[in-house]
């Protein structure tokens, strides 16, 4: 008799206000092996999420939601413990109490986004 091992897949919460990138971005994940442990396009809907016990392995947060910075949700995910990358189209501008936050830049391509996972334990 076998006995197989499944690796937990890595649950990821996406905070994305386009709605095509967010279902971009689900899609790939899912390719990934990921499981999408949420997906908002508000910071306040993210903080809801959060703030009801949601949980999740790592983060993908864009900067800009609809002209409003993503970073209370950072704020809320470095209190928790959970790691987080900043998606963002306008470059590496970003809030410097969260300088170590790697970014992922727009528009996405696969094997970036693979390989930030793998920096975080990710195996597929």
């Amino acid at each position: 008799m076998t006995t197989e091992t499944r690796v937990k897949p890595m649950r990821v919460l996406l905070v994305e206000d386009e709605g095509l990138v967010a279902i971009m971005l689900e899609d790939l994940l899912e390719d990934l092996g990921c499981e999408i442990a949420g997906s908002f396009g508000a910071v306040d809907a993210a903080l809801d999420w959060i703030g009801a016990g949601g949980s999740a392995d790592l983060a993908l947060l864009d900067v800009n939601l609809a002209g409003e910075t993503v970073f209370p949700v950072a704020e809320a995910l470095k209190a928790r413990g959970v790691p987080f990358v900043f998606a963002t189209g306008y470059g590496a501008d970003h809030d410097p109490r969260f300088k170590d936050a790697p970014l992922l830049g727009k528009p996405f391509r696969q094997e970036r986004l693979e390989a930030l996972l793998r920096s975080y334990g990710y195996e597929r």
